[in-house]
């Protein structure tokens, strides 16, 4: 079990210290100086993190860097490209980074050797057979290309390769719609108007058991049967990415057809293996390749940096400043980009089902916070919304602005007036309005705004694979950086089994089994729905 720290949290002289640092910023705004910027902003390949606008200065950064020091996060970073059992509870490496680590003549790997290669050949087989779809050399079983793929999953298998689609759109390939929810309205619309026999269906689930999968699986096998009646055609429309390659092919599905994910990926850390199948059916082998080797660059540089340089453990300290030193037990991700509307879906699951922990990697109950709820939405279209409590409401907060630089279209009105709203909105929560600022008439305090709020801008110089690789990474490592200063595991999620275990009995029951015993509201309630089904 990894005990990167000897000493609890709130013993370390640097958390102390934090805390008397944090009561000096009360009631204070960020401090206006010409070289603000340049010291609380930093380059990483095609993405500038500004930073500027939180509530810190050259001794509370230090101090941070102290708290990342004596939690031992750089013996943590080494452990962790290692391939050291990081996710204590389960006894198991996390090694997505290998994912992404390109082969080298000599070794010189950031990940162990045996992991980056076996990657690389499940990569070559990926690459390969979506090449074969997307250039319409794999046919359906009546020989139609493949016009439309269904990729079923859910969690990490799911929101990973919906956020690259939605976000890099290409011509010339298949339609790719995705199945997650267990709802039948999901699994009706991702069906609705296709053909079975252009239809490449992708099942993606490390065990091939995950419920919402299975069902959804089963739903679509049965709608392909009933429209081909050829049992034998499944081979050519299913394919799978497990650990379970006898449970696939007890459903159907050909060895051949189904590509590996291993135990020390975990499924919000996978759209860089064979989960990324329908993604590199999209954007092809170069796009796909693009897209790991931005995620790489963080990798080099997370694994190198020193900690007063190092982007994802600012990122984490930062987000450990905000929340356990000032009370923001939210933080908004505000995407100024419509193609990155799902961003805050992406991270929702990244940091809260991560760092959504109570209990230390001792065994311990926290002391304090770790996770803060996660949440945003598409820019301009939350300014219209939810901005008002940002401006006016008593709640504390951080936020992550997120814009490109470049558009992809040449309306360039559009894009000002895009770029505006976000520079603004980031300088309003900064600065708010000051009453000496309005006239003096009774409506004046209704428009004051307190301003202070931190908010950090991550600016893309366009949004491309390689921009969006480098972004989810920093994402990625920020995750692990708060875990282990926070002293959690990040890469088990017990809190998720509960429900799923808690389920079973109540279907049962709602199709007509034995009733087991309920507690008085869930009793009520199966009651109301037997009463009106």
């Amino acid at each position: 079990m990894p005990t990167w720290s000897s000493n609890t949290l709130e013993q370390h002289r640097s958390w102390l210290r934090l805390g008397k640092l944090a009561e000096r910023w009360i009631g204070r705004q960020v401090p206006a100086s010409a070289d603000r910027f340049g010291r609380y902003s930093a380059r990483l390949g095609p993405l500038l993190v500004d930073y500027s606008k939180q509530r810190i200065d050259d001794e509370v950064r230090s101090a941070l860097i102290d708290l990342a020091v004596e939690g031992g996060l750089e013996s943590a970073i080494g452990d962790f490209f290692a391939g050291a059992q990081v996710n204590a509870s389960e006894g198991r490496a996390a090694l997505h980074t290998a994912l992404r680590s390109p082969r080298r003549a000599g070794g010189n790997e950031t990940n162990p050797v045996w992991a980056v290669e076996m990657a690389a050949a499940q990569r070559q087989r990926f690459l390969q057979f979506a090449a074969q779809v997307r250039n319409g050399e794999w046919r359906g079983c009546t020989g139609k290309p493949i016009s439309a793929v269904v990729h079923i999953g859910i969690g990490g298998s799911h929101l990973g390769p919906a956020l690259l689609l939605d976000a890099l759109q290409s011509d010339n390939a298949p339609e790719v719609r995705f199945l997650a929810n267990i709802d039948g309205n999901a699994a009706q619309q991702a069906l609705a108007g296709l053909e079975p026999e252009a239809t490449l269906v992708i099942v993606a689930s490390k065990s091939f058991s995950t419920l919402e999968t299975r069902l959804n699986a089963e739903t679509v096998r049965s709608w392909f049967l009933e429209r081909t009646c050829a049992l034998p055609a499944i081979r050519r429309h299913f394919v799978a990415v497990t650990d379970n390659i006898e449970a696939a092919r007890d459903f159907g599905l050909a060895p051949e057809n189904c590509f590996a994910i291993w135990d020390w990926v975990g499924g919000r850390y996978s759209l860089w293996s064979s989960v990324g199948l329908p993604i590199a059916i999209v954007l092809d082998s170069d796009g796909f390749n693009e897209l790991l080797a931005g995620a790489h660059l963080v990798d080099q540089h997370f694994r190198q940096a020193p900690l007063a340089r190092n982007l994802p453990a600012m990122l984490a300290l930062l987000q450990i400043w905000n929340t356990n030193f000032h009370g923001a037990t939210t933080h908004a991700v505000l995407p100024y980009d419509h193609r990155l509307r799902l961003l805050p879906d992406y991270l929702q699951q990244l940091e809260m089902e991560s760092n959504g922990k109570s209990v230390r990697l001792d065994g311990t109950p926290v002391a304090t916070h770790t996770a803060p709820v996660i949440w945003g939405g598409e820019e301009t279209n939350g300014q219209h919304a939810f901005h008002q409590l940002l401006h006016q409401g008593t709640r504390a907060f951080s936020a992550d602005l997120v814009a490109a630089a470049r558009p992809a279209h040449d309306l360039a009105n559009h894009h000002h007036w895009l770029l505006a709203n976000c520079l603004a909105q980031s300088k309003a929560l900064m600065e708010g309005r000051s009453l000496d600022d309005l006239p003096e008439e009774p409506a004046s305090k209704h428009r004051h705004i307190a301003g202070g709020h931190p908010t950090t801008t991550i600016l893309l110089d366009e949004l491309t694979p390689h921009s969006l690789g480098v972004l989810l990474a920093l994402y990625e490592h920020k995750v692990f950086c708060a875990s282990v200063i926070w002293q959690i595991n990040s890469f088990d999620q017990w809190g998720v089994e509960l429900g799923k275990e808690l389920a079973k009995p109540i279907r049962d029951e709602l199709a007509g089994g034995a009733s087991p015993r309920q507690d008085f509201s869930t009793k009520g309630l199966l009651a109301t729905i037997k009463n009106r089904t």
